[in-house]
């Protein structure tokens, strides 16, 4: 007598599992996710609001050191030189985070 309850209690347990939904992909990143923060994207001119010290810390983050002359465009778009494997750069970020080099 105690098995039927067993047995029913595994059978709702299977459907159960069965049941769930399966879990979805992360939606698909727009262009403009993607470019966030990468190197080599498009400057947008734009009402900065990115002080000194945290476009500093965004160039950090990217891997560029020994950031010099770093001043905000009238286009709103910070600029300045930067070192990267080996290399001085010129290198800019814009109000969204996006930053560029060349």
């Amino acid at each position: 007598m105690r098995t039927l309850p067993l047995l029913l209690l595994a059978v709702l347990a299977s459907t159960a599992v069965r049941a769930a939904p399966e879990p979805a992909e992360a939606p698909a990143a727009t262009p403009a996710e993607k470019a966030h923060g990468a190197v080599g994207g498009r400057l947008e001119p734009g009402a900065n609001s990115f002080t000194a010290a945290q476009v500093r810390a965004r160039f950090a983050e990217m891997g560029f050191a020994d950031v010099a002359d770093l001043q905000l465009d009238g286009q709103g778009i910070w600029r300045g030189r930067a070192e990267h494997a080996g290399r001085t750069l010129s290198v800019g970020m814009d109000f969204r985070g996006n930053v560029a080099a060349e």
